[in-house]
């Protein structure tokens, strides 16, 4: 059995000390809006999110951070995780991404993982550093990723809607079937293709900073 699937599980538990359980991304203020209502209307968001946001965007800037890493070029890890960041639409998103990457560097120094990572990352950042070091193949961490966010979407529209646990799971299912398309489609774009437009994710995260009765941060 390859030992980097143990560490690939581990990397997208949801008991990774990072906090990912807090945070919604916007979903919330979706259901406030009444955009997100029900079953198919959370499913629709979330996957519109994995193929349009993820897909074009984080997934990508995820493999090109594996490979810097991979391959020791620190020059190449800073210049994307300041990309990664200055990509983020909202100061919830921004805050986010800080918090849990300072959350996953504070891992590495506390398992004394020999690790170099910036010493503020974005969490894709620290987190590719990670599935560097165990020799996880970009696939499959793309995959692991994808799968994590969309665990955690599913999660807090259980919460939030709220939805049954019958929901959840036919919504990971449907998730689950789409994930590695996404992964294709992000491994196969070139430098000047990628793109986090999302006018509505943005909108919907940025309403949220005002949002008056929430159970997210974001």
């Amino acid at each position: 059995m390859n030992p980097a699937l143990t560490r690939l599980l581990q990397l997208a538990s949801p008991a990774l000390p990072v906090g990912a359980f807090s945070y919604s991304q916007g979903l919330e203020w979706a259901i406030e809006a009444g955009t997100v209502r029900d079953e198919a209307t959370a499913l629709r968001w979330i996957a519109d999110q994995l193929e349009w946001n993820l897909g074009n965007y984080e997934a990508p800037m995820l493999a090109r951070l594996l490979a810097a890493h991979k391959v020791g070029a620190g020059g190449t890890v800073t210049e994307l995780d300041a990309l990664y960041l200055a990509s983020r639409e909202s100061a919830e998103l921004r805050a986010e991404t800080l918090q849990m990457g300072h959350s996953l560097r504070k891992l590495i120094l506390d398992l004394s993982l020999p690790i170099a990572v910036p010493p503020q990352p974005t969490f894709p950042t620290a987190w590719a550093a990670l599935a560097a070091y165990w020799d996880i193949a970009a696939d499959e961490a793309l995959a692991a990723w994808l799968w994590s966010w969309a665990e955690n979407q599913v999660m807090a529209a259980l919460k939030a809607v709220p939805l049954g646990q019958l929901a959840g799971q036919r919504m990971l299912l449907e998730l689950g079937r789409r994930i590695p398309a996404v992964v294709g489609h992000a491994l196969a774009l070139g430098d000047d293709e990628l793109s986090n437009f999302a006018p509505g994710f943005a909108i919907a995260c940025a309403r949220h900073e005002t949002q008056y009765s929430r159970l997210f941060r974001s």
